[in-house]
């Protein structure tokens, strides 16, 4: 007969033994907690990670993130770990605290915590070997989890400061009674062009607005899908009562309007901001008078 492969001891850990393996692990780093926690701070601060914060602070977050990490060996469950890493992200992306320097921390943990274990098994290979083929699995999820949660919470961030730019990238503005006015700078995507027609929409609800212009000078390009929505976005606020003019169309953007067959004669267009400011004054009911004819007037009457 063919002889068996050797395997090793290490390459077979039942659950049981695996579990039994892990608690004991758990209750080394307990024991060592204070040691171990200090000797993690200590490497962090020598890495230069996480550099926006103190001392104190670094050592602060060292003491929660070893006591949810060995909470997580403990009871083979990362929910907690999980809700921790975001409340921790959120509280230090705000500070500058860069992706690579969370996962530089769980890293140095992990092995600051296998330099241990190598200390406390080292005369006894077969034991230390199937400690680490219980503790690499969960140690890796760990890292994995916190990193996971510290870039789900940047995209949030960054997701919400995207959304708050493009609010102030479109502002709306009430320049007199029932007027409105949308200057628009920078390319138009269907995204933020969605955006605007919301913005100008509820501007002119809330305002009770009459007139608005919409002002496209600073906008360099716009494709046949922008261009149909800005024919809608007309549309939708003639049904709100109000008239919009749009100013400032580049000549390649008036030939977009041109290329995609908009009936022109339910979009009024003015050359610049200030003719259709007037244009607005005047559907108004709005007289410009010139400073110089108010005494001759006023003499008149």
């Amino acid at each position: 007969m063919p002889n068996k492969p050797a395997v090793r001891a290490t390459e077979v850990v039942s659950a049981e033994t695996a579990g039994s393996l892990l608690r004991e692990l758990v209750a080394h780093l307990r024991q060592n907690r204070t040691q171990l926690r200090e000797e993690w701070a200590s490497r962090i601060t020598e890495a230069q990670l996480l550099t926006a914060m103190s001392k104190e602070e670094i050592f602060a977050e060292a003491t929660s993130v070893y006591d949810n990490y060995v909470e997580a060996l403990e009871t083979e469950t990362f929910e907690s770990l999980q809700a921790y890493a975001r409340n921790l992200s959120e509280r230090i992306i705000p500070r500058g605290v860069e992706t690579h320097e969370v996962v530089g921390i769980v890293l140095l943990l992990r092995d600051v915590l296998a330099r241990s274990l190598f200390g406390k098994y080292r005369a006894d290979y077969n034991k230390l070997a199937r400690i680490l083929d219980a503790y690499e699995p969960a140690a890796n999820r760990i890292a994995i989890t916190v990193a996971v949660g510290f870039v789900q919470e940047r995209e949030r961030i960054i997701r919400e400061q995207q959304e708050a730019i493009r609010e102030l990238s479109t502002p709306v503005l009430q320049v007199r009674e029932r007027l409105l006015i949308l200057p628009i700078i920078g390319a138009i995507d269907p995204q933020r062009a969605r955006q605007l027609t919301e913005q100008l929409l509820r501007g002119i609800r809330s305002n009770r607005a009459k007139v608005a212009v919409l002002d496209i000078t600073g906008v360099p390009y716009i494709d046949s899908a922008v261009a149909n929505h800005l024919v809608q976005t007309v549309e939708a606020s003639r049904l709100l009562g109000a008239t919009v003019i749009v100013t400032g169309l580049s000549p390649e953007i008036a030939q977009t309007l041109v290329n995609i067959s908009v009936d022109l004669a339910k979009m009024t267009t003015v050359g610049d901001l200030q003719g259709g400011i007037e244009e607005a004054e005047r559907r108004l009911g709005y007289k410009v008078v010139p400073l110089s004819e108010i005494p001759q007037q006023q003499e008149e009457q």
